[in-house]
């Protein structure tokens, strides 16, 4: 059964910066497309970053400079290095990976960016 597992969250001063990792079982990163994504209290879930299988990065215009996604294949682990934190970045961010026509989800992990 495919599995992501997020962890790395907590409470940042703004400006400061936080690691992500998601590492996962039942599937291989390396040869999927993956992506963050991050639900803030009572908004809509949105897309932070992809990374397709061939090492292409993309990022939402909020987080451009600031944010990187990267994989680690040997660990099967995914990051996102999130530096000059905001307070409008804390959310509940998720790790997401689709395996053939399935939809995966992490049950996130809480980002506080607060002083």
């Amino acid at each position: 059964q495919v599995q992501l597992v997020e962890s790395g969250g907590g409470l940042v001063l703004p400006g400061g910066s936080l690691r992500l990792s998601c590492t996962a079982s039942g599937i291989i990163f390396s040869i999927n497309g993956m992506a963050w994504y991050r639900q803030a209290p009572g908004k809509q879930r949105e897309l932070v970053a992809t990374l397709s299988s061939g090492g292409w990065a993309n990022y939402a215009d909020s987080v451009k400079g600031r944010f990187t996604i990267d994989r680690d294949n040997a660990k099967n682990t995914v990051y996102l290095q999130m530096d000059s934190l905001k307070p409008e970045d804390t959310a509940v961010y998720y790790c997401y990976v689709t395996r053939r026509g399935i939809d995966y989800w992490g049950k996130g992990t809480l980002v506080t960016v607060s002083s």
